[in-house]
């Protein structure tokens, strides 16, 4: 993965033995700044990972659509992508709150989630997170959905015990 200029902290994408399938899922309420973030999401799953793309009405929508996406077993992680920026109203706070705690209780639950949603003071900040060749927000969130995507993986995999072994009766000799 290259690195963005002043960043020492991005990690290489992991590599997989079959590409994942990942959903991006897109508040295109902001939809020129949205743009930018699912171009930035595609560029980083390109050669990658396989992904389906869904639009909902709104950020606060996105946790919903995933939780639907993710009943049906097809996925094996999500993007979510949207963009609030501050208002008037305490609206704002809100929507940032709220979008993040869904997001965050379905990463809990064990969903592979990469959250690209934008909360900016003003368009200008949206535009500089959201554009792929300067923050790439869009294409951060996909990063670490493939990352949750390879320590699930990992950790699934994992043979062995951790700590004490638990005998069976049939290991016990009497």
């Amino acid at each position: 993965m290259a690195q963005r200029e002043g960043d020492d902290s991005a990690l290489t994408l992991p590599k997989f033995e079959s590409p994942p399938h990942l959903l991006i899922v897109a508040a295109p309420y902001q939809l020129d700044i949205v743009k930018l973030l699912i171009r930035g999401a595609k560029g980083k799953l390109n050669g990658v990972a396989t992904h389906d793309q869904i639009e909902v009405p709104g950020s606060l929508e996105i946790a919903t659509a995933i939780q639907i996406a993710a009943n049906g077993k097809e996925f094996d992680g999500f993007v979510a992508l949207g963009c609030v920026i501050r208002g008037d109203t305490h609206h704002f706070e809100i929507v940032c709150e709220e979008s993040a705690r869904g997001l965050t209780a379905l990463g809990l639950s064990g969903l592979c989630i990469g959250n690209g949603i934008l909360t900016v003071e003003n368009v200008a900040q949206a535009r500089i997170r959201a554009d792929p060749e300067k923050q790439d927000k869009g294409g951060d969130a996909a990063a670490a959905a493939l990352h949750l995507i390879a320590l699930k993986k990992r950790f699934a995999k994992a043979t062995g015990s951790m700590g004490f072994n638990k005998r069976h009766s049939s290991d016990v000799k009497s």
